[in-house]
């Protein structure tokens, strides 16, 4: 990966919809080389997709938290299971295995404080393999940042 694929990068963080033409203008390439560069980095998984940002707010999603969970045990089995149960449950937008007191914490969005109490009882306490649930309402996003520090790579 050189400085024109990082600039392509930076761009397509910004601006995912981008036509191709004004893409390599802005990067000072032809269309046909910069959408092969494009394609490379497609190829290549390093990017991913390309999706919309929506405003969990006026979507209804109305309170965050982040849940700490434990297991039972931390066997490879147990925690397979685990992430294949979370993986189902729409609510759950990041799921990560994490170092310290906890096995795993959960970012979740829901409608309210109801649902939030919900969907930890029914949808994570309710699974044998879990032990504790904690959670951390989160009372203000001071900020999200959705693009990676690219400028340094």
């Amino acid at each position: 990966m050189d400085k024109k694929d990082v600039k392509l990068l930076a761009i397509l963080q910004q601006q995912g919809r981008i036509s191709i033409a004004d893409l390599a203008n802005k990067v000072n390439m032809s269309d046909t080389p910069c959408l092969r560069r494009v394609k490379k980095l497609e190829q290549d998984q390093i990017i991913l997709g390309y999706q919309a940002q929506l405003d969990p707010q006026k979507l209804g999603l109305k309170v965050s938290a982040y849940l700490y969970i434990r297991l039972n045990d931390c066997s490879f089995e147990q925690t397979e299971a685990f992430e294949s149960e979370v993986a189902k449950v729409a609510n759950v937008m990041e799921c990560v295995s994490v170092s310290g007191d906890y096995d795993y914490m959960l970012k979740v969005m829901v409608e309210d404080l109801a649902a939030l109490d919900m969907l930890i009882k029914k949808q994570l306490k309710s699974l044998p393999m879990v032990f504790q649930v904690n959670a951390n309402v989160v009372l203000k996003s001071a900020f999200t940042r959705p693009h990676l520090p690219i400028e340094s790579c």
